[in-house]
């Protein structure tokens, strides 16, 4: 996995303390971290679920450990990652983060969750991680009871396709690769399959082909994620909608507005910062 960009390191630290059981099969551990900061590939035998009360994070994961691709995701507050048992990953802090880190044990895993996934986080369970995010041990009854019902929540929880899957940098088709680094360093472009496919010598049929065979999706559908992830820490940075939308190919306000919602399933303004 290629290690995300920053400029300094937060220690993983000792995770003992926080590590679940059949017995304990939700454990909650809260972090601040600083901008920039990064939390190193790792991997452990629980799932965990990746979630920030404040601020923006991005998360990289391997979609499958034995191809080594990978996939990124922008999570701001009311989004959370699912990660599977066993799938390494790695975080890095994009705004300033109150960090709350959902390790669950394997048992309780929901059936056929094998894969990472961008989980909408209910005012419920937004409300029952702030309760089992506790210093003081609960009574083990009560405890029962919130993390029965905090499983529940996720497993039950809408599942939202947010992610920018990449192809493996020495596996994957080079061409892929350099057409999808190509649009995430240039979102505001609106050039077509086509024209991007005869700037790194193949035809739209090839291109859309290695899309679906390595990435899964068809090129709109990813493009669409790779605005999405351009537009979500703008947004959370407080920068204007219109602004967001001209950087990110639009040419009016309204339609990077029914983009956003059509996906988002809220207007960009509910990402950005609310006075107070």
């Amino acid at each position: 996995m290629a290690r995300p960009t920053a400029s300094h390191a937060a220690p993983l630290g000792d995770s003992s303390g926080f590590r679940p059981s059949a017995h304990q099969p939700v454990r909650v551990r809260a972090r601040a971290l600083a901008a920039d900061s990064h939390l190193e590939p790792h991997q452990h035998a629980w799932a965990q679920i990746t979630y920030c009360s404040t601020g923006i994070v991005q998360v990289t994961a391997e979609q499958h450990a034995r191809m080594g691709d990978e996939v990124t995701f922008i999570v701001p507050p009311s989004r959370a990652v699912w990660i599977a048992p066993g799938v390494r990953h790695a975080v890095h802090v994009l705004e300033h983060a109150q960090l709350r880190t959902l390790y669950i044990d394997a048992s309780v895993t929901p059936h056929g969750w094998g894969r990472c996934r961008v989980l909408v986080v209910s005012p419920l369970l937004r409300e029952l991680v702030h309760a089992l995010d506790t210093q003081n041990p609960l009574p083990r009854k009560r405890e029962a009871q919130l993390t029965a019902l905090a499983i529940d929540e996720i497993t039950h929880a809408d599942i939202q396709a947010l992610g920018v899957p990449l192809p493996h940098a020495q596996a994957g088709d080079k061409r892929l690769r350099a057409l999808c680094e190509a649009v995430l360093r240039a979102p505001s472009q609106r050039a077509t399959l086509a024209q991007w496919a005869a700037e790194f010598g193949a035809s739209e049929r090839t291109m859309a082909r290695l899309f679906r065979e390595q990435l899964g999706t068809g090129y709109q559908q990813w493009r669409q994620q790779a605005v999405l992830a351009h537009a979500l820490p703008m947004l959370a940075r407080g920068m204007p909608v219109g602004q967001v939308a001209a950087s990110s190919g639009y040419a009016s306000d309204s339609a990077f507005t029914a983009m956003f919602k059509a996906a988002m399933g809220e207007p960009p303004s509910r990402f950005q910062p609310r006075p107070g």
